[in-house]
């Protein structure tokens, strides 16, 4: 974990290191824990991803998906009214992943990983989805490319998440809810890492985060470094040069790694990751990885993870479905044991509150993931003007993760705007509908 110490922010870094770095190992963290019945497919995935990223038709190929079908380059827009109101005049911009076809970063790495599958000759598709924006991207790209698409979800985040889970289904994905655990993101995972073993010959398991065993992190990160490379880009044409600090909010990681990847090398850019702090880190009720997490073993990877004393993962915590993740990619735990990157707890109150900040100041409706990122900015910003920045020329990126449609719902029973009961049952009630026509569908489809 990062202390003041080792802390490297504004000081000189080997650059090659950090932004080239390819795995299998960041440091001490990363790897290959698999089971030994993944191993060839890994195998097989890994040769594939590093013929790819040398194929010039591959990269084209995912340049002209990125522009002609997600709609990138992603905006870069200065936030003016939140940043006069709530950020003492530091000049904010965020980078508007919530922009981009399905309402996230996460299109980015699907689509990468779906021509993966289809290079291998692979006909099936599974994924793990928390926040549901993973999933729904997911599916979306297996409509597009002919795919069957499967996707777990905890049960709680299904009921967290109802529109999303209406959303793959009507793109044509089955959902399986999965009701062992704490029956979230951890759980997802554990169930469709058993359907990849017993499913392997044809079917690819698209990772959705930057964890995992190698090659996936690497892997999640390279899909979605175009984030950071188009905002370094964006803030040069806008300011002239680049910015103090870039912010992002850390589950897995890999909104955050996309865009911290862009900034890395550039020793006077501090970059800084805000965890789901829930409850707040005094409690048992968070997703603080590196901040209270020891190193240990999790999906096939090596990282923090929180943990009890015998080393047994414990159940995390957050309001946001999709920071509801007791572990975090190897990167980042590097990262932050080198200094690198300084990664804070965000609790679920301030991100609600931040949630509402962007809302009213910018019309700007967040997913409850980036509003994590917005509530750490908005701590950064007040942090340096107490530290005496001049406020109008000390510049903030942080990245925009995800729209917030999906967590209306959410919001709306947290600040009291319509009773939850209410809101529960509308969502339920649309779920049920869009249910029903894809039962009705699968029927129809069974009759043919």
């Amino acid at each position: 974990m990062s202390t003041p110490e080792n802390s490297a922010q504004g000081q000189s870094i080997d650059a090659q290191s950090l932004r080239h770095a390819s795995g299998p190992y960041f440091g001490a963290y990363g790897g290959r824990w698999m089971p030994e019945s993944l191993m060839a497919a890994m195998d097989e995935l890994n040769e594939t991803f590093e013929a790819a990223k040398k194929d010039p038709e591959f990269i084209a190929e995912v340049k002209d998906l990125n522009k002609n079908y997600s709609g990138r380059p992603s905006l870069l827009t200065e936030a003016k009214r939140f940043s006069e109101q709530y950020c003492g005049g530091v000049r904010i911009f965020l980078k508007r992943e919530d922009l981009n076809h399905t309402g996230s970063h996460k299109i980015n790495n699907v689509l990468g990983q779906a021509l993966l599958a289809k290079r291998m000759g692979k006909t099936r598709i599974i994924a793990e989805t928390g926040a549901g924006q993973h999933g729904v991207a997911s599916a979306t790209a297996a409509a597009l490319m002919g795919l069957e698409c499967v996707v777990y979800m905890g049960a709680e985040d299904t009921r967290r998440q109802a529109l999303n889970v209406a959303r793959m289904r009507l793109l044509g994905a089955t959902v399986i809810p999965v009701t062992v655990g704490s029956q979230t993101l951890k759980d997802a995972i554990n169930e469709a890492l058993r359907d990849w073993v017993a499913n392997v010959e044809n079917t690819h398991y698209l990772l959705g985060t930057a964890a995992g065993g190698a090659p996936f992190p690497a892997m999640v990160r390279y899909f979605h470094e175009v984030i950071g490379d188009e905002a370094r880009e964006q803030i040069l044409a806008q300011t002239g040069r680049l910015p103090d600090a870039v912010t992002a909010c850390i589950g897995g990681g890999s909104n955050a790694i996309g865009i911290f990847h862009g900034f890395l090398d550039d020793p006077s850019v501090e970059i800084y990751g805000f965890e789901a702090g829930g409850d707040g880190v005094d409690t048992d009720r968070h997703a603080a990885t590196i901040t209270l997490g020891r190193p240990g073993v999790l999906h096939g990877a090596k990282s923090y993870l929180m943990q009890d004393e015998d080393g047994q993962t414990v159940e995390s915590h957050s309001i946001s479905a999709g920071l509801d993740y007791p572990g975090v990619g190897p990167e980042h735990a590097y990262l932050s044991d080198i200094g690198r990157v300084s990664y804070e707890p965000v609790t679920d109150t301030e991100a609600m509150d931040a949630f509402k900040a962007l809302c009213r100041t910018e019309g700007i409706l967040p997913a409850i993931e980036s509003a994590h990122a917005l509530a750490g900015t908005i701590r950064l910003a007040q942090r340096k003007v107490a530290e005496g920045v001049v406020p109008e020329e000390t510049i903030i990126i942080a990245n925009l993760s995800g729209r917030g449609d999906k967590d209306v719902g959410t919001a709306a029973a947290w600040f009291n705007m319509i009773d939850e009961q209410d809101a529960e049952a509308e969502i339920n009630a649309a779920n049920s509908q869009n249910s029903g026509a894809q039962n009705s569908g699968s029927q129809n489809s069974e009759e043919k």
